[in-house]
């Protein structure tokens, strides 16, 4: 049986990993061009290539004035985090957009500094001769509206837990209804004040898979190249359920207030809890939780009183609690609702809306994931309809969805070529 400071390391290693918390410098002005390559930066290269290290990475903020949502309603203010590594060239042809997951953010290479616990979450494949070459691309992430990691200083981002104008008060349930296609549309709003028309590319994973199809879907004339990984083009009605099961123990827990906790004392810290303990679960493989959790065999206190909570379940609760430090509830219900309602186009026909996709799609699931299967995957590939340009490749591993974070790197090579192919 494990001791408890092995548990320790573990619940440190998958924290890090799930959310990736960081901190960083952040700017603020209301966005900051990128630097173009110079003589200077491309003689700098062959070192960076040698360590594959990225630059310490900076945060920027970009502030729209107003959004509108797909569904009408006016947003004030509007704020988002990005990054970016790499240099953009002179004609802005080489940017590659990474959109983040359900718990992630912009981070999603490199360090801010040195002291940071862990880099972004494709580190593994964004950086210096990786399979996305910060040599030769400029690649930029942004926070989406109602980021899951609302009291995060290295987030920003707009939702509930933001001040509203008009009141001087958080929104709470005030603040409208988001979608995957509202995620994109601010996206597009910060790329288009930076004069980048074209994206080499757009990938992401999970989450971040539904915003690069939609990125295609609706901007077909921009978007050059996709890769979803870990990820499909529509939620059914079971894995929609199964979403439901992660915003439940927030609704019923009698803090939550209807949404409107922010000045009291007493916050939805349970069910923010349990909530993230059935992300968790949802999110690995029973290989990966057999590693990481004590087995109702090697608990004797649960075999000796029914009182006694299993050991797996209080590990569980302990990894989810830290994480749930600089998380929101309210945000978690948004992000929950705006991932149940995807479907690429967001309207009544889905394959019909894939097929506006022009891009090579090369999809990316995961083997073992329970929760965006492979099927779904093969599902949307199908939907395509077309045999060319539409490839699918498997990551293999054991942790389930988390494979898509954890061993993308597997596929280097394969994401290389993709990326280094012409297109039409």
């Amino acid at each position: 049986m494990m001791q408890p400071s092995q548990f320790f390391h573990q619940f440190l290693r998958l924290s890090t990993l799930l959310v990736s918390l960081c901190w960083h410098h952040t700017v603020t002005a209301q966005v900051t061009a990128p630097a173009q390559a110079t003589p200077a930066t491309q003689s700098q290269q062959p070192a960076l290539a040698q360590t594959k290290q990225l630059p310490w990475v900076q945060k920027h903020r970009f502030v729209l004035h107003q959004f509108k949502t797909q569904q009408g309603a006016v947003i004030e203010q509007v704020q988002i985090g990005w990054e970016a590594y790499g240099q953009l060239n002179a004609d802005k042809s080489n940017v590659i957009l990474i959109t983040h997951h359900f718990s992630g953010s912009s981070h999603a290479a490199g360090r801010y500094q040195a002291s940071d616990a862990a880099p972004g979450y494709w580190d593994s494949i964004i950086g210096p001769g990786k399979a996305i070459d910060t040599n030769r691309f400029y690649v930029i992430s942004s926070d989406t509206l109602v980021n899951l990691n609302a009291f995060d200083p290295t987030v920003i981002t707009t939702g509930p837990a933001s001040i509203n104008p008009a009141t001087g008060k958080p929104y709470g349930l005030d603040f409208p209804l988001v979608t995957i296609a509202d995620f994109v549309e601010v996206q597009k709003a910060l790329l288009d004040s930076l004069g980048i028309r074209q994206l080499y590319a757009v990938a992401g994973p999970s989450m971040g898979s539904f915003q690069a199809l939609e990125w295609a879907s609706r901007y077909p004339e921009r978007v050059q190249r996709v890769i979803p990984a870990i990820g499909t083009a529509f939620i059914d009605s079971y894995t929609a359920l199964k979403l439901q099961r992660w915003a439940e123990p927030i609704l019923l827990d009698p803090n939550w207030q209807q949404g409107n906790y922010y000045q009291n004392q007493a916050q939805p810290s349970q069910g923010l809890t349990y909530a993230l303990a059935a992300v968790t679960l949802d999110a690995m493989h029973p290989l990966a939780m057999a590693k990481q959790f004590t087995a109702p065999a090697q608990d004797s206190p649960a075999q000796q009183d029914i009182r006694t909570p299993l050991l797996a379940q209080q590990q569980l609760l302990a990894l989810a609690q830290k994480r749930s430090k600089l998380m929101d509830a309210n945000h978690l219900l948004y992000l929950v609702r705006a991932s149940q309602l995807w479907r690429v186009g967001l309207g009544d026909d889905w394959q019909q809306a894939i097929r506006r996709i022009k891009a090579p799609v090369l999809w990316l699931p995961a083997r073992n994931d329970l929760l965006l299967t492979p099927a779904m995957a093969t599902t949307s590939q199908q939907a395509l309809q077309r045999s060319s340009n539409n490839q699918l490749a498997l990551i293999d591993g054991e942790s389930g969805h988390l494979d898509g974070l954890r061993h993308i790197d597997s596929l280097q090579p394969l994401i290389r070529q993709f990326l280094a192919q012409p297109v039409n």
